[in-house]
C-alpha cells in the first residue's frame, strides 16, 4: 500500500462514527378510528399508507397502524395525539367537532360541494390554513391523506314516503348532517363503525348512515334493513386525515414532513379512483343477492332537508364566531365558484 491510499484509509477511520451509522428511523405509532379490514379508508390506513410512507423514505420512517381501541378508544385517539401520548391518528375533522363545531366543515359539508370543488375549497380558498390555526390549538397538525365520493343517505327498516315517517326513528348519523335530523323529528347519536350493525341489529337504533355502498355493503346492514336512500345529501365528499402531535411533527427533519405529505397525496388519488370505481358493484350485488331496496329521496324530504341545513347554518353562525369564520370562507369560495360549475360542466 503506498503512502496516498494510508492517508486516504486513516481518513476514513477518522470520521465520526455517528457518519458512518445508518440514518435512524422514525417510528410513528398511528391510533385508527377505523377497522384496518374496512373497504377503502381502513385498508388505506392499515396497508397503504404505511407501505407509501416506507418506500419513499428508504424505509427510515416507519408508521405503524393501531386498530381501533388498541391504543386508545377510536373516539379518544385525536385527543391521545393532542395530549402527546400517541404519535398519530387517522380520523376525520368532525371527530373533533365536540371542541368545535366548525370542524366539521374540514371533513365533509351538507349540500356541499364533490370532491374538485372542496378539495379546491380546501387547497387554494383558504380551508387548509384555517384548519391548521384551529388544530394548532389543541397541538394537531393535520395532513388531509383521503377523499371520498358521495356517500349513502342511510339504511332503513322501512320505506320513507313522507317526512311524517322519519319522526320518533332512532338513527346513527354523522356530522352537521345530524343536526339537520334532529330538526324533522330523528334522535340521532355517532357510533363508531365497530358498534353500528349490532346497534341496528338489537334496536338501539331503527336506521343508520356511514359510508359508500362498498363499505356498507362488509358492515351487513341489509340483513337488517332493506331500504337504502340515496343521495348523500349530508356527505357528497369527505376528508379523512393523518393527525399528528404538533410538537413532534415541527421537530421531524423536513423530509420526513414531505415524505408524508408525498405520500397523502398520493393516496389520495388512489382513494378517489377506487372510490368512484367500486361503488356500482356493490349496489347491484345488494339489490341483486341480497334483496336491497334502493330509493332516491322525494323532491318534498330533499327540499326539507335542505330548509333545515340552512337553519343549522344559521343558528351555528350566530353563536359560535369560529363556526362563522370559516363558513363565510367556504361560503364566498362557492359563490365565487359557481360561475365555472355552471358553465363549465354538463348537468
Amino acid at each position: 500500500m503506498n503512502r496516498l491510499s494510508v492517508l486516504a484509509l486513516a481518513a476514513v477511520l477518522a470520521l465520526p462514527a455517528v457518519a458512518q451509522q445508518p440514518a435512524p428511523k422514525l417510528r410513528l405509532n398511528m391510533a385508527s378510528t377505523f377497522p384496518g379490514a374496512m373497504v377503502l379508508i381502513g385498508d388505506a390506513a392499515k396497508n397503504k399508507l404505511p407501505e407509501k410512507i416506507a418506500r419513499a423514505s428508504g424505509g427510515e420512517i416507519e408508521l405503524r397502524f393501531n386498530e381501533p381501541g388498541a391504543l386508545v378508544p377510536a373516539a379518544q385517539a385525536m385527543d391521545a395525539v393532542s395530549a402527546g401520548s400517541v404519535d398519530a391518528a387517522w380520523a376525520g375533522a368532525g371527530w373533533y367537532s365536540g371542541k368545535d363545531t366548525a370542524f366539521n366543515m374540514f371533513s365533509t359539508v351538507p349540500f356541499g360541494p364533490g370532491i374538485g370543488e372542496y378539495l379546491a375549497w380546501m387547497y387554494q380558498g383558504g380551508g387548509l390554513p384555517l384548519s391548521r390555526e384551529m388544530f394548532a390549538k389543541y397541538n394537531l397538525h393535520n395532513v388531509p391523506c383521503t377523499i371520498i365520493p358521495p356517500e349513502a343517505s342511510g339504511w332503513f327498516r322501512k320505506e320513507i314516503k313522507t317526512l311524517q315517517d322519519l319522526r320518533g326513528l332512532k338513527m346513527r348519523f354523522f356530522g352537521l348532517g345530524a343536526r339537520v335530523m334532529e330538526k324533522l323529528g330523528v334522535s340521532t347519536q355517532q357510533l363508531p363503525p365497530g358498534e353500528i350493525f349490532q346497534a341496528l341489529q338489537t334496536g338501539v337504533i331503527d336506521a343508520t348512515e356511514f359510508s359508500l355502498p362498498a363499505m356498507d355493503q362488509k358492515l351487513g346492514f341489509y340483513q337488517v334493513a332493506k331500504f337504502y336512500y340515496f343521495p348523500g345529501w349530508h356527505q357528497q365528499a369527505t376528508f379523512f386525515d393523518l393527525y399528528f402531535n404538533k410538537a413532534k411533527w415541527d421537530a421531524m427533519p423536513d423530509r420526513y414532513r414531505a415524505v408524508i405529505e408525498l405520500a397523502c397525496g398520493d393516496l389520495m388519488r388512489e382513494a378517489i379512483a377506487e372510490g368512484e370505481a367500486s361503488q356500482w358493484k356493490a349496489m347491484k350485488e345488494m339489490q341483486d343477492k341480497n334483496g336491497v331496496q334502493i330509493r332516491r329521496w322525494s323532491p318534498e324530504i330533499m327540499a326539507a332537508y335542505e330548509k333545515a341545513w340552512n337553519e343549522v347554518v344559521a343558528e351555528e353562525s350566530a353563536k359560535n364566531p369560529s363556526f362563522k369564520r370559516v363558513w363565510d370562507s367556504y361560503a364566498q369560495f362557492r359563490k365565487d365558484y359557481a360561475i365555472w360549475r355552471d358553465m363549465g360542466y354538463l348537468k
